[in-house]
């Protein structure tokens, strides 16, 4: 019995030994180590402290729980995301397709291509109008790393102007098909149906909101754009600067 009582002493000691040590750690240093913890580290991080009743490290901890309540609501919505990507899971590569550029005067009209892997795991992808600017770029990188297959059409505005921007933006998206490193089996349209392509299609009304892969899409023809129309403004300000800029001002129009 006194054996049995020792262990359980020592084990009080280990454990309140465990406490004084994290609070040693300043709260401050706690909420900073919050902030730079991956989430997949959020349970273990919860562990950690939970046990530590000071009222700055209980609200902290709660922060943390949060944040899994909402990486874990995160993840329902990619899933339900997927709704037409499982639909279609036996026709082997399926392939978002969208586009961006169909609305402003100035400008191409640019189309995203996309085929992501089938057991993708990238989270708080969106149609790309739902998302900062800061986030697109951000998942720009991560759709480019993990994709199994990208392309990128476009349509000048001289183009536009020749065919219209309907035509133009049938144009882009065959581009995009076109560059595409291997053959889908089917396409996910954002709500057309495009001329002149022998593979299967599927248009879907509002697909970049129904479908990560169109959703995907995207997101890579937005950037792309606004990184054009980036590099445009800076050239026409050079131009303006030359005295050039009027001359040449109907080349972006």
């Amino acid at each position: 019995m006194p054996a049995k009582a020792d262990r359980i002493g020592d084990l009080y000691i280990a454990e309140k030994g465990n406490v004084n040590r994290m609070a040693e750690k300043k709260i401050g240093e706690i909420r900073e180590e919050l902030k730079a913890v991956d989430d997949e580290k959020l349970p273990s991080f919860i562990e950690a402290y939970e046990k530590d009743e000071r009222s700055g490290v209980v609200k902290i901890v709660e922060q943390a729980k949060k944040r899994i309540e909402k990486l874990e609501a995160e993840k329902l919505r990619i899933e339900n995301l997927k709704k037409y990507e499982r639909e279609y899971a036996d026709c082997g590569y399926i392939c978002g397709i969208d586009e961006v550029g169909r609305g402003p005067l100035a400008g191409p009209v640019v189309a995203g291509a996309v085929i992501l892997p089938k057991d993708c795991d990238i989270l708080y992808i969106n149609d790309s109008k739902k998302l900062s600017a800061a986030k697109r770029e951000e998942l720009y990188d991560v759709i480019m790393e993990k994709a199994v297959a990208v392309g990128i059409g476009m349509a000048s505005p001289q183009r536009i102007d020749e065919i219209n921007i309907l035509q133009a933006t049938y144009e882009a998206m065959r581009e995009a098909i076109s560059k595409l490193s291997v053959k889908p089996d089917v396409l996910l349209n954002d709500a057309v149906k495009i001329p002149q392509v022998d593979i299967r299609q599927v248009p879907i009304i509002k697909g970049d909101a129904k479908s990560v892969s169109i959703a995907a899409a995207s997101i890579l023809a937005k950037v792309t754009r606004d990184h054009m129309m980036e590099e445009y403004d800076k050239e026409y300000q050079r131009k303006m600067l030359l005295g050039k800029g009027k001359l040449e001002v109907q080349a972006f129009f």
